[in-house]
């Protein structure tokens, strides 16, 4: 898959397609069949498919501390799309200029004069343009002006409901992991690049890796029994805590902290997938670094035994 950073990256190879437009965060089982439709007609006429994005979502532009949390990052939205054979994602800049556009504006610069689109897959409730007239009703209309063919975004159900984003971020919230495993289609992980952090967990007595999350919300927090996947292994045990790190320090961004069970690595720099199995415990503010440290040293007895119960 080509990821296309901004209009001003296509070039005429990447005219002709069958495309989607949306957030796609999570790239859950409903956007699953989506592009699944779509690669079935890209097949049928002959044409490359094609997803449009936005970074950062709109939410988070307008309402960067109340906008939903990510369920994924750029990155591994990227990946996950690259999984379900898109041949080509456009991943435009959500900024002044582009909220400014009328949908008329979004529908020729990108859609016809960008990806000479001539199969659009759009669901009914998305909306575009700055005064957000643009929808699928809006598509229908100028299909015939425009040249494309234009279809709805098949629905896909999962324990008797409409499979959305929302929904995945409220089973997350909930640690509702096997929900969100059937929702997503995968079981649910968090990925990132190893940093140096405060190595307070080292101070304690139980080290940890600190994994950058460029979020400033996560859909989860607390601790949790977790596997971990890098550094040439797979499945490590491990206990991790996400939130923003109450009893050290206030900060709003997201943070992930993991601590490898009976083993020992020097893991900065590399890169980790965190699996979500069990939570254990909300996030808590501790009195003291004290206690801080027998929280630790708790979590990662609960983390063990649940592991050795429940892993394989």
């Amino acid at each position: 898959m080509e990821l296309i950073r901004g209009r001003h990256n296509l070039r005429p190879r990447h005219r002709g397609c069958a495309v989607t437009v949306g957030a796609f965060d999570g790239v859950h089982r409903g956007h699953q069949t989506v592009l699944q439709h779509l690669r079935e007609e890209a097949s049928l006429r002959g044409l490359q498919t094609a997803v449009i994005t936005f970074e950062p979502l709109p939410r988070e532009y307008f309402q960067p501390l109340e906008a939903p949390p990510r369920i994924m990052t750029l990155r591994e939205k990227t990946l996950a799309l690259a999984a379900q054979g898109v041949d080509y994602l456009l991943a435009l800049r959500f900024d002044d200029l582009l909220r400014g556009q009328s949908a008329e504006e979004f529908l020729r610069a990108y859609l016809v004069d960008g990806l000479a689109a001539s199969y659009i897959v759009l669901g009914d409730d998305f909306h575009f343009g700055n005064a957000r007239e643009g929808d699928y009703q809006f598509l229908v209309e100028r299909a015939a002006q425009y040249g494309y063919h234009v279809a709805p975004t098949p629905t896909c159900e999962v324990v008797g409901d409409r499979v959305s984003s929302t929904r995945v971020r409220d089973a997350l919230a909930q640690a509702e992991f096997s929900l969100a495993a059937a929702l997503l289609g995968q079981p649910f992980s968090l990925s990132g690049r190893v940093v140096h952090g405060r190595k307070m967990g080292r101070e304690l007595g139980w080290p940890t890796a600190n994994i950058e999350l460029h979020r400033i919300r996560s859909p989860l927090a607390g601790v949790f029994a977790v596997h971990v996947d890098g550094a040439g292994w797979q499945q490590a045990h491990a206990v991790a805590n996400v939130g923003v790190r109450p009893t050290v320090d206030d900060s709003l961004e997201a943070n992930l902290e993991v601590h490898l069970l009976d083993r020992s690595v020097d893991l900065y720099g590399r890169r980790l997938k965190v699996t979500f199995l069990h939570k254990l415990r909300d996030e808590k503010k501790f009195d003291s670094l004290a206690d801080l440290k027998a929280g630790i040293a708790q979590d990662v007895e609960h983390a063990k035994h649940w592991l050795a119960c429940n892993d394989g």
